[in-house]
Order: C-alpha cells, then structure tokens, then sequence
C-alpha cells in the first residue's frame, strides 16, 4: 500500500525501512493466539536472537530479561491488551557480558490489530538511562553534600566555643576555621579549568584538610599525624583521596570520636613494596557499631572511590574503643 501525503512525500515499505534504520527502531508483532512473536532484524540483533527459523514467544525473550525485571516485564506484557492508549515499557536485558536498556512500545486495547497481530517497536535507551543513572548520582551526591556542611558548620561552631574566652576571639577562631575549610573545599571539589592543582605532600594534604576540626584550629590536639617519607599524592589522585578524607572527618564529626570534646583521632599512613595504607583510628568518642545493612551514600562513596580511582579497597573495625578504618591504596595510582 502507498501513501501520499500532502506534501506529495511517498511512504512505501522501502521507505519506511530507511526512515526506522536510520531512527534505530526495531519492529516486533505478536500473534496473540499462538503467542508467536516475530522480529526484524534489527531486533533479532538487539535481543541476541541470530536465527531466523528459532520460534519467538515470549519465554524466549524473557530468558534474555534481566532477572530483576522479569516479574514486572511479564505482568506488563500480560496486561498489554487492556491498556487503553500507548503503553512504554522499560526494562533490561542481558546482551552477553553486557546489560543493555530497551524500550517497548505500542498500542493497547487491541488498537492497530490485524487479524490476530499486534504490532510494535523496540528501542535501545541504554544511553539515555545511563546519562539518568549519572544525574541521580550527582543529585544524591550534592544532597549528601549540603546535610554535611550544616553538619561540619555546627561542629566547627561547638568546637571553637569551647576554647574561645570573647565573643571577638570565638569570631577570628571561627573564620581561620571557616578559611581552612574552603581551602580544604577547594581539594575535595577543584574549581573548573583551575591549573593550581599539583602533586601534595601527603602530610600536608591530610593537615589543610583535617585542621579545621582540631582544637587550635590545627591538627596536633585531639588529631594526630603521622605520615611515613615519600607519600606523594599526585594530580590525579589528589581530588579523591581529600574527598574520601573529608567524607570520613564529617562522618566522624556526626557520629564518631570528633563528635565529642575529649574524642581523639590518629591518622597513619606508611608505604610499604605493594601499597600504600592508611590506618584511620578513633578513640574517646560513642561506642561505634556495626550497621546492619549496606552502608549509607557516604559509605558507597568511599567504598566506590578507593577501588575505582585508586585501586585499593576499605576495611572497617568497629572495636569497642573505636572505629579503625583501613584504605589501602595501589602507590602508582597515589602518586599519578
């Protein structure tokens, strides 16, 4: 069948073959009576289904769902014939070693059958859920991010009130600590296009970033120092190895040794052949206890930069004195 729009622009199959290759689409048809479903090749393609004498039902496609969206992708495709309107189904698929997003598409309620036939599209919206998935983590991310500044402001406040005998000297202790922190900011989150950014003596990294919460306003009082000869933290590594230390300083902070005026901490880190280690303690503070569920997004972000940016990994020890947290961490990353 030919039609001809007003624009005199002729759709025959042809066509519609070039505009639907070139829009990604992939056709499906589904003979309710006998639940056989019929592909084209760009599905056949996008769902793994190479041979074209196989017999599609929908049991064969589901062996290819991910096995989180079966249940949800069977109910929806049962109900499909009671939709009133379009439907748009989301779900995944395992496509070898690979998880892959699509979307199907069409008409409910019978709509567009011929004979016994429904008809509708596939699409590929692996790129699209990715590019969600990346928003939502820089969502949460900021969330967690402002819950913690109020929190770090109110300690900072608490712990200069304790040492501060005038209103005018609990101000200029406020501000050194205020001052510290943005320059510990400025580690944790480089301004854009900012060149400023070198390789740091590790010593000197960990007290820009963890002065602010000692007493004086410097580490040396209730945090503790103690860095071995040639930890170097190089550009690259610089920005998540003070995100992982000031994720776990706030955390401390909220919940932990800092929490408290007589809470100590001691930070020591040492380079050995294989990997770099630092050894976070606690003391003094609330009894710390283990969760008993995954951890938070702070936790997941910890875990997530250690192993992704510096190949390492994060033991946790939830002791009766303290929390110990151990990160080790591969030296070439460190220093790159």
């Amino acid at each position: 069948m030919v039609l001809t729009g007003s624009d005199d622009l002729v759709w025959d199959t042809h066509r519609l073959r070039i505009a639907t290759e070139a829009a990604g689409v992939a056709l499906w048809s589904w003979n309710v009576d006998t639940d056989t479903i019929a592909l084209d090749k760009r599905a056949r393609q996008m769902w793994g289904v190479l041979t074209e004498d196989d017999a599609i039902t929908f049991e064969t496609l589901s062996a290819r769902i991910h096995p989180s969206d079966t249940d949800r992708v069977r109910s929806a495709f049962e109900a499909t014939r009671q939709v009133l309107g379009r439907y748009d189904i989301d779900f995944r698929i395992l496509h070898g070693n690979s998880i892959r997003w699509i979307a199907a598409r069409g008409q409910g309620d019978d709509m567009g059958i011929v004979g016994r036939v429904m008809f509708g599209v596939f699409l590929d919206v692996t790129d699209r859920k990715l590019e969600e998935e990346t928003r939502e983590l820089v969502a949460g991310e900021m969330s967690h991010r402002v819950k913690n500044l109020f929190a770090i402001v109110a300690a900072v406040v608490a712990i200069a009130a304790r040492s501060a005998t005038t209103t005018t000297s609990m101000a200029q202790d406020l501000t050194r600590r205020i001052v510290a922190l943005g320059r510990a900011h400025d580690l944790v989150r480089p301004a854009p296009g900012d060149s400023t950014v070198q390789a740091a003596d590790l010593d000197s990294l960990l007290q820009v970033l963890l002065g602010p919460y000692d007493t004086t306003g410097t580490t040396g009082d209730r945090i503790r120092l103690r860095a071995g000869p040639g930890l170097q933290v190089g550009e690259g590594a610089l920005t998540t190895l003070s995100l992982v230390i000031h994720e776990l300083a706030t955390n401390s902070l909220k919940h932990g040794a800092l929490s408290v005026p007589d809470g100590r901490l001691a930070v020591e880190c040492r380079l050995s052949a294989n990997e770099a280690i630092l050894v976070w303690t606690e003391q003094g503070g609330p009894v710390p206890i283990a969760p008993k569920e995954p951890g938070g997004f702070g936790t997941r972000l910890i875990t997530q930069s250690v192993s992704g940016q510096l190949g390492g990994s994060v033991d946790r020890a939830w002791l009766p004195g303290g929390l110990v947290i151990t990160v080790r961490m591969d030296p070439a990353r460190l220093r790159g």
